[in-house]
Parts: structure tokens; C-alpha cells; sequence
């Protein structure tokens, strides 16, 4: 693994937009092609197989949790118990094709630098974004600026594939709908993406805004503006914040079907970390971490149970560190310390995506700070 200086395409702005990538400037620089990542292929092999390591442990973990409804350690709503139960008990039984227990897909975090095993820092597991550059627009950089050279990145391929299961299966006949805010450019450019992939998979689709959806009473459904019931919705928007929302209480009762599943709040919940630690303490892919800041020794990270792009995380020991936010009355995690990967003043994460049950690629996320926020920018990477 190194960074690398790049020169960037003459009108790669222009290119970006081509793919619907239109937010590649958000905050000054997001998307940035002045720096390149190089792998090796046997690192990206480790970088594959750790990734499908994690998310079987993941797995395991989300059992141990529903099987013990230790769900107040996660700080989820009780209401949503029962729902997250049945779902995952769907999944676990084998029952997918019912679409209640649904996954789709999720992007680990790793810290990493070419030695040893990489170290999950978390799971976005239920709405993870930095999509849309790392599968398509990452692709199009490499074939026009390294043609000879290979990236790991099946994301594209692996998300139709993935939609045409659910739609010749769990979702047959049935009409997707695609949600996010409306005031986001970087969750519509997402969004639209998937809804891209599941057209190619053959679905029939409709965009609403999160703000548009509505609750019929009488028919005890969602609907959209038209009253047409929503039967299947893949939203991104947090489960935790839908659980909070005005109509949340009415999502147990609802016929709707949702990707993410309701079982996905358990591991896009960062308390996750610490039922990882306690069921398989000392494993390479895992770093300590624990609900008591006691439990860890060394250099720790205190991260909120609910935070999103780095808010209110700290750093604590030989070097102390806070990013700003509203997050931390859910409660906290804390996990031991890993230096990132740092080279020319940057810091850098590397997302690895899973896709159903295997490793789809990656995309690399780097800021001046250890702290990856919203304003981290994404440099590309390759393999020879």
C-alpha cells in the first residue's frame, strides 16, 4: 500500500458529472485525483478475505444479541424489539425470500497500511454512502488514467446481481420505491445510483423524499403522494432516526418491507464493537473495545453509539483529539487506538463494501486529521 502523487484528468469535473456525480466538490475538495492509492495483489486478497471475515463475525454477533434482547445496550427504542427479533430470525432461518430479513449491502472500515491484519474501526451497515465513487467514478479514473492496471472493485456488477435475487424472489411483482432527504445532493447522487442498478436488474422503480412519504390511517400503510401504498422502500435514512420520527410508531404495524432490514440496527450501531470484542477477544481483524472506558488500555477512541462522519469522536492518551457534534446521550463505546495509514500529512481509511455475503471492493477516505469527518476527500486507488 502507498500514496501516490497523480496528475488529474483535464476535465475530470465534466467526466464526474457524466455519472451523475455532480457533489464531487462539496466543501472545496471531496473528490480528489492528485493523490492515488497503490495496492499489490496479495493486499487486496487480504483485504478481501478480511472483509468477508468480518462480516461472518458480524453475523454472529447480531444472534448473540437478539438471542440475549440486549437491544437497551444499543439504545433502540423498545417498540423496534419485537420487529428486529422477527426479522432476524426471518434471516437466520433462511426465510430472505420473504424480504423481511433483506441485506443488501454495507461498507466496513478499516485501518490498514500494508502489514498485519486490517482493524475494523466500524460498520456501516445500514446506510452507507461514498458509493457512487467507488464503484463507477473511481472505474472510469482508472480506465482513462491507468489502463493497464486492475482495482478492486466488482461493487456495480455485484449490486445488480444482488437486486435480481431479491426481485425474482422477495420482491416480485412489487413496485421499489427509493428515499432519501431532500435537501442532499451527495444521498440523491447515492440513491439514484442504486435505483440505477436495480432498473438494470429489472425492477420497477419510484423516487420519494423522506418527506413525502405519508401514513394512511385507514389502511394502516405508507404511501406516497399519490396514495399509492409503499410495499417495498429501500431508504437512506437511519433506522435509528425512523425509529424517533413522528411516524415511527407506526412502523412495527406496517406491511412495508424496508432495505436495510430492521436487524441491520444492531450492527450499524457501534456498541457492535463491543459484543465483537467479547465473543472473539484477541482476533486480527478486531481491536479491543468495550462499553467501560476501564476496559481499555493504552490510547483509546470514545466513539457515540449513533454518531455519523466522525461527529463527537475523541481520541484520549498521548495524543487527545474531539470532533464537534450533537451525538453522545445515546451513550458510548471505547476502542483501543490504531494509527492509521499516514502519508504526506494524510490520514487514510479504507472502506471495504460488502455486497449480500461477499467482499465488492473498495474506497479510500483521507483528511489532515485521524478523524475521518464529512469533509474527508476520496482518492482512487489501483493494483498491479
Amino acid at each position: 500500500m502507498l500514496r501516490e502523487a497523480s496528475v488529474p484528468r483535464a476535465h475530470w469535473r465534466a467526466r464526474c458529472e457524466q455519472l451523475g456525480f455532480s457533489y464531487h466538490s462539496i466543501d472545496g475538495t471531496y473528490w480528489d485525483e492528485s493523490a492515488r492509492y497503490r495496492f499489490e495483489a496479495r493486499e487486496i486478497d487480504i483485504l478481501e478475505a478480511a472483509t468477508e471475515e468480518l462480516h461472518r463475525l458480524c453475523l454472529k454477533a447480531c444472534e448473540r444479541v437478539v438471542a440475549l434482547q440486549r437491544f437497551e445496550e444499543f439504545a433502540i427504542p423498545r417498540a423496534f424489539w419485537p420487529l428486529i427479533t422477527a426479522s432476524w430470525r426471518a434471516f437466520a432461518d433462511g426465510g430472505e425470500a420473504t424480504g423481511d430479513a433483506w441485506s443488501l449491502f454495507g461498507r466496513f472500515d478499516l485501518a490498514w497500511a500494508g502489514a498485519g491484519p486490517p482493524k475494523l474501526l466500524e460498520y456501516n451497515a445500514d446506510t452507507p454512502t461514498a458509493l457512487l465513487e467507488a464503484s463507477v467514478v473511481q472505474w472510469q479514473w482508472l480506465r482513462e488514467v491507468a489502463p493497464t492496471a486492475d482495482q478492486f472493485n466488482s461493487i456495480h456488477e455485484k449490486l445488480i446481481a444482488r437486486w435480481r435475487t431479491l426481485r425474482t424472489t422477495a420482491f416480485a411483482g412489487e413496485t421499489l420505491y427509493f428515499a432519501c432527504v431532500r435537501n442532499s445532493d451527495e444521498d440523491l447522487g447515492n440513491v439514484e445510483y442504486l435505483r440505477d442498478t436495480a432498473i438494470q436488474a429489472g425492477f420497477d422503480t419510484r423516487h420519494i423524499a423522506v418527506e413525502d412519504i405519508g401514513w394512511d390511517r385507514s389502511r394502516n400503510v405508507f404511501v406516497d403522494l399519490e396514495g399509492q401504498p409503499l410495499r417495498a422502500l429501500f431508504k437512506l435514512y437511519p433506522w435509528e432516526w425512523l425509529a424517533r420520527d413522528r411516524f415511527g410508531m407506526h412502523v412495527p404495524s406496517t406491511p412495508t418491507r424496508f432495505i436495510e432490514p430492521p436487524w441491520k440496527m444492531i450492527l450499524s450501531n457501534k456498541a457492535i464493537l463491543a459484543v465483537l470484542w467479547e465473543m472473539f477477544p484477541g482476533h486480527p481483524n478486531l481491536l479491543p473495545a468495550s462499553r467501560d472506558a476501564g476496559r481499555i488500555r493504552g490510547d483509546a477512541v470514545r466513539k457515540p453509539l449513533l454518531s455519523r462522519e466522525g461527529a463527537n469522536v475523541s481520541l484520549h492518551g498521548s495524543r487527545t483529539m474531539m470532533s464537534g457534534g450533537s451525538y453522545g446521550a445515546e451513550g458510548y463505546v471505547y476502542q483501543a487506538y490504531c494509527p492509521l495509514y499516514s502519508a504526506a500529512g494524510q490520514y487514510a481509511v479504507i472502506g471495504s463494501w460488502v455486497v449480500g455475503d461477499e467482499a465488492a471492493g473498495i474506497g479510500i477516505r483521507e483528511d489532515a486529521s485521524p478523524i475521518t469527518r464529512n469533509t474527508s476527500r476520496f482518492v482512487p486507488h489501483y493494483f498491479s
